[in-house]
């Protein structure tokens, strides 16, 4: 129980430490390659284009202008539509019927159908311009791990290079010490199969190296950085206060409330399928068939109003309203799982930050220590009381030291992007 109290206390006070010491941004040349890949990447220009669509979208779901249109029909009829009347035969129809004529139609009112059409439209362009932002704080989070890689494989690079320099000189001191007598050929081959082996892992390093630098100039058409410290910073908060900001700034819950709206706005629309519409219509035009002269083309004109009542559509509109009302729940439902989810994502963010904390914090003493036995085994070795085991040992734990504590300064600076990330941290 003492342990546990320990440890609580020990990540309560690092986690005070960090946030006191945070600060809200990240470095310059960051913000620039962020910034940059938003107009370059592909994909963004993309789902921009949703937004201007949904924007016409908007306009054209208001519009209620009256419909102008051009008519003209020919009918042949035959028999001929005719009474004997007064010892003649009276054409009541043409054989031969024309019609041209101009109408026009307005929907005088249609019961709100326009605004819940508009309001639906409205709810799509808002979740447009959310999928725009999604997609930049997933590119955003893309390019700082790409950002962030290429810095530490720089200084994994850097720490192979010095284990190689001090390879070379271990090399040259055997090799030496061959020639006057006072080392065996074995000794010289196993410092250069194990410089061999270095060298390959150098060779690993840069090829990886050289395909984060590749994915940098994919997203943000820059290949070259400058950055050279794991200098990501953030304002540090518990889970339950991170949660709340993803809650609100993260566009993974406001595309979700969005999902919400739009079906909100289908539950609106179905239940105006009952409703009536009145619309009014006028034309005129040319036209025979006119008792008693039937083939004479005459001017014409008429209007007049039209209501439209549904009577009977077999439960259609009903059923479809429930349907809508059923997505709304399973949108509100989805919310409840995203926050479940994001909750569960915050807690393991936080629990790598808080360890490697704690892992940089012990590696500082192994590394001190390997260079204590690093250094003392040169010495050996030099004065004939080593051997070159020893000393190739003693510079692999430091290298390995090393390495540890760079990649744990690298795990707590991804710790950190994907806190940014998932409390919705607009750091560029």
């Amino acid at each position: 129980m003492k342990k546990i109290l320990t440890i609580l206390f020990i990540s309560t006070t690092i986690l005070v430490a960090v946030e006191a010491s945070a600060q809200e941004a990240a470095n310059t040349e960051l913000k620039s390659f962020i910034n940059h890949s938003f107009s370059y990447f592909p994909r963004i220009k993309e789902v921009e284009n949703t937004v201007i669509t949904a924007k016409q979208k908007v306009d054209l779901s208001g519009i209620n202008t009256p419909t102008v249109d051009g008519n003209a029909t020919y009918r042949f009829v035959e028999p001929k539509i005719q009474v004997p009347i007064g010892g003649a035969e009276f054409q009541f129809a043409p054989i031969h019927n024309l019609d041209g004529n101009v109408s026009a139609n307005y929907l005088l009112y249609d019961f709100g159908r326009i605004k819940a059409n508009v309001e639906k439209a409205k709810t799509e362009l808002k979740y447009a311009e959310h999928n725009v932002l999604y997609a930049k704080f997933q590119l955003a989070s893309q390019v700082t791990n790409i950002y962030y890689n290429i810095i530490y494989l720089q200084h994994a690079i850097s720490i192979q290079d010095s284990v190689l320099s001090f390879l070379g000189d271990n090399k040259t001191f055997i090799e030496n010490k061959y020639k006057n007598g006072d080392a065996l050929k074995i000794d010289v081959l196993n410092i250069q199969t194990q410089i061999d082996a270095e060298e390959n892992r150098k060779v690993d390093l840069q090829n990886n190296l050289q395909k984060q630098q590749n994915l940098l100039g994919y997203t943000t058409g820059k290949k070259e950085t400058e950055g050279n410290t794991f200098d990501f910073e953030i304002p540090m908060k518990d889970v339950a206060s991170a949660l709340a900001d993803a809650q609100a700034s993260n566009p993974d819950f406001a595309l979700a409330k969005d999902k919400v709206k739009q079906a909100e706005s289908d539950v609106a629309i179905a239940k105006l399928g009952t409703k009536p519409s009145i619309n009014v219509g006028a034309a005129t035009g040319l036209k025979n068939g006119y008792v008693p002269a039937v083939n004479e083309i005459k001017f014409n004109y008429n209007a007049g109003v039209a209501l439209k009542i549904p009577i009977y559509e077999g439960g259609k509109t009903k059923k479809q309203a429930q349907l809508s009302q059923t997505l709304v729940k399973q949108n509100e439902l989805a919310i409840a799982t995203l926050s479940s989810t994001y909750k569960k994502d915050l807690e393991q963010a936080l629990t790598d930050l808080l360890s490697n904390l704690r892992r940089i914090h012990n590696t500082q003493g192994q590394i001190e220590a390997a260079k204590y036995a690093t250094s003392l085994a040169a010495t050996r070795f030099k004065n004939g009381v080593g051997t070159n085991l020893e000393l190739t040992n003693a510079s692999t734990n430091l290298q390995r030291a090393e390495l540890t504590k760079l990649q744990y300064q690298y795990q707590l600076c991804l710790a950190k992007v994907e806190m940014a990330r998932l409390m919705g941290y607009q750091y560029w």
